[in-house]
């Protein structure tokens, strides 16, 4: 079960953000570019930036 403010936050636009913790909690990267991302990514490339 996700708990709000300690896994994931609501930003200015109602989308849901997860946080760096839930990221290690779930123990993998899922190459989406989460904006907590603990495991950061190098932009690829010619990609747009996509921030979750």
């Amino acid at each position: 079960m996700l708990i709000e403010k300690i896994d994931y936050y609501l930003d200015e636009h109602g989308n849901f953000v997860f946080t760096e913790k839930y990221h290690l909690k779930r123990g993998y990267c899922c190459k989406n570019k989460c904006r907590h991302c603990p495991w950061k990514q190098v932009p690829q490339k010619d990609s747009p930036q996509k921030d979750h």
